[in-house]
């Protein structure tokens, strides 16, 4: 019976995540010193104690859960037959993967974090989740939109469940057409900006250009990319999806049927929170569920 290793993305941290992790794993503590040497700032001090306005800036948010569930990863004893993460944690997913070091994934990271958080800064955008509508009404609602601005579906997160993303104006406007069609809920999410979606490609071709820098390796293990939602195991296909994926929707439901079809049967969480181990209740009702955040 396969097992998998998952990672989450933004919306998964909170203040104090790692820190009982750091304090029973001495053998992790040198990999928390390389990471803030790399970032820049106080990591340990805003994961372990925040504040929380802090922690949730995204250009400390990413660097702290690809920290989080790379550390989380080297605890387990399980081997992973695949892994896969949601948005920035498919960064987590290539470095357990060996596809690049800890070092080289953390570099990519702050690059992306950077890139995104000039991007939310220079355009008001925001995302929305919509419950309960077919994938293909929400799609058709986001195109019924365009006029109005800038909006796609961004998270396929599990059946049932999507995530819009673009221009404030045109978000709120399918918001308001989902409701018409009968969604169970809509919310607007708390973030300023619009992810995996157009509106990002200046972050993208920023990014672009750090993961042209870095050589990609063949993963240890089959890698699901967001963007393709398969098995991928050839170094230049991880590399030109990883470069895609900052403007390209993540097909997280379509991630966990293939890996179910490719006999998975068993997933862990590795991070904060249990929002992934949730959308895997949801899309496959028979896998196995684990979560561990330290």
């Amino acid at each position: 019976m396969g097992i998998a290793f998952l990672f989450p993305g933004q919306g998964s941290q909170s203040v104090g995540m790692a820190k009982r992790l750091y304090e029973s794993h001495s053998t992790l503590q040198g990999l928390f010193l390389r990471a803030e040497e790399v970032i820049g700032q106080p990591l340990r001090q805003l994961m372990f104690e925040g504040p929380a306005e802090a922690l949730q800036r995204t250009s400390i948010t990413q660097p702290a859960l690809y920290l989080h569930g790379y550390a989380v990863a080297q605890t387990r004893p399980e081997k992973p037959n695949a892994v896969a993460g949601h948005s920035l944690g498919e960064f987590t997913a290539l470095a357990v993967a060996g596809v690049f070091s800890f070092e080289e994934g953390l570099e990519l990271v702050k690059v992306r974090a950077q890139g995104m958080q000039e991007a939310c800064d220079a355009r008001p955008s925001t995302m929305a989740a919509i419950i309960g509508l077919a994938d293909e009404v929400v799609e058709r609602l986001c195109k019924e939109a365009a006029e109005v601005g800038v909006v796609v579906a961004a998270n396929y997160n599990s059946p049932g469940q999507i995530v819009i993303s673009g221009e404030t104006a045109a978000v709120q406007a399918v918001m308001a057409k989902a409701k018409s069609a009968g969604a169970r809920l809509v919310k607007q999410l708390a973030v300023n900006g619009a992810f995996h979606s157009p509106l990002m490609e200046p972050a993208r071709q920023k990014l672009a250009a750090a993961i042209e820098r870095i050589p990609f390796r063949p993963p240890q293990v089959p890698v699901y990319p967001n963007v393709s939602a398969r098995s991928e195991k050839d170094p230049a296909r991880l590399k030109a999806l990883l470069i895609e994926q900052l403007t390209a929707p993540v097909r997280w439901t379509q991630t966990l049927q293939a890996m179910w079809s490719d006999g998975i049967r068993s997933f862990y969480e590795l991070g904060p929170g249990n929002v992934l181990t949730g959308l895997v209740k949801r899309t496959l009702p028979e896998a196995q569920t684990f979560t561990y955040d330290s």
